[in-house]
Order: C-alpha cells, then sequence, then structure tokens
C-alpha cells in the first residue's frame, strides 16, 4: 500500500489528503470562491504531513488532479506536484478531474454519470460514465443546447453533477434527469484511483507532464479606448 499524497486545484476547492492505499490519514480542504490555492496549497500539506505524524519524506508518491478545469489551479496543483517529485525522488500520478468527480453522486438506480464542470458562457467540460464508474464518453467541452446528452437521457436515467450541472438544468428539464449542483472535485474522491494507479505503476513522465486544459488559455485584456479627436 502506497503512501500517497493527493493534490486537487482545479476548481476552487483547494484539497489535499494523505493516505496510505486506500485509507486517508489526513486532509484539508476549503472551497472558498477567490482560488487562493498559491496561499493555501503548502500549508495544508504541511498540516497533513503533521497531523499524520509523517515526513515528506515518508511519501511514497504524489498524485494530482489532472484537469480539465481552472488554467490557473491546474498550474499550481501540478507545480506543487513535480516539485515535490523531483525533490523527493518518487513517482507522479494524474487523475483526471472528471472521473473523481463521478464517484461522488448519490443518485440510486442511476443508468448515467455526467460529471461537469462550468466553463464559458453555454460551455461545460463534462464526461459521461455508466453505473459502474466506466468511461463511456471521453472528457470534452460540451456547448449546451436542448439536444445536449438526449441520447443518454431519453431512455435511461442520468445523474449530471458538478459546477455546469445549474447551466444544464436551465435548459434540459426531463424526468430522467437528476441534478447535484454543489459537487466539487476533492482530493478525498482521488484516493481509491491513485491506489489503483500506484499498483499498477501508472505513472506520470515528471518532466514532461502538463495539465489537461482542454481548451487553450484565453487572457483577457481590456480594449483599448479610441482617443478623441
Amino acid at each position: 500500500m502506497g503512501l500517497i499524497l493527493n493534490l486537487e486545484t482545479a476548481t476552487t476547492n483547494c484539497s489535499v489528503c494523505i493516505a496510505r492505499g486506500t485509507e486517508i490519514l489526513a486532509m484539508r480542504e476549503d472551497n472558498a470562491p477567490n482560488y487562493s490555492h498559491s496561499e493555501q496549497l503548502h500549508l495544508f500539506i504541511e498540516e497533513c504531513l503533521e497531523e499524520a505524524g509523517l515526513k515528506s519524506t515518508d511519501l511514497e508518491a504524489v498524485a494530482v488532479s489532472k484537469g480539465p478545469g481552472s488554467y490557473t489551479g491546474l498550474r499550481i496543483g501540478v507545480s506543487a506536484a513535480k516539485g515535490l517529485c523531483y525533490a523527493l525522488n518518487i513517482p507522479l500520478i494524474a487523475i483526471p478531474t472528471l472521473e473523481s468527480m463521478a464517484s461522488q453522486s448519490i443518485s440510486n438506480k442511476t443508468d448515467y454519470i455526467i460529471p461537469v464542470l462550468d466553463a464559458r458562457r453555454m460551455e461545460v467540460y463534462a464526461a459521461i460514465f455508466d453505473e459502474s464508474l466506466n468511461e463511456v464518453s471521453p472528457t470534452k467541452a460540451e456547448i449546451i443546447d436542448e439536444n445536449s446528452f438526449s441520447n443518454y437521457y431519453e431512455n435511461n436515467r442520468v445523474h449530471i453533477l458538478g459546477s455546469g450541472a445549474e447551466k444544464i438544468a436551465a435548459t434540459l428539464n426531463d424526468p430522467n434527469i437528476t441534478y447535484n449542483f454543489n459537487t466539487y472535485p476533492s482530493s478525498k474522491e482521488m484516493v481509491s484511483l491513485a491506489n489503483k494507479k500506484y499498483r499498477q505503476k501508472d505513472f506520470e513522465d515528471v518532466a514532461y507532464f502538463e495539465p489537461y486544459y482542454l481548451k487553450d488559455f484565453m487572457l483577457q485584456t481590456k480594449k483599448k479606448q479610441t482617443p478623441q479627436q
């Protein structure tokens, strides 16, 4: 059983936990809306190590949420994970953000689980899983309209969860769909996935690993004002 540090920074939730196998030894998280990951992440790591009675050199791997999600949040998490892996000479494990979210589904008798993260305008990041959490449609950016996911919910029960669910609920009102608007990625859902990858030695190349942004980062700048004549 590997001793793994799990880092989740893909959204507003800054979440850290340490687990041995599937047992969580210590955890810290804060879902503040102001994306204070740069201030909190390393503090949370130190607090988790202290609570678990461990030193960083005891860690056997670092798992990080790979995205999609916030560009800045992902950069902070992946940079911290890679720095620790370099310094401690331990493997890096990447966990797809939407896959860990899917395991939070609390809807009973659901045929499909669709975790969604809010993106720009009427767009979400979405992936689709069956009731056994097998991926049936990979992560992609989805523009929401009245036909979105129709081939899944027309004859099946679907649970849509995450920060993009409210946007979808405003467009899709069907009795086969249940919604959970308050689900967000958390390091505790990474634990079992990270442990599985650790046992399979499914590791990333620390030097070349990059977050899965899905879309290019768009830097918004103020429009230049036309000088008055």
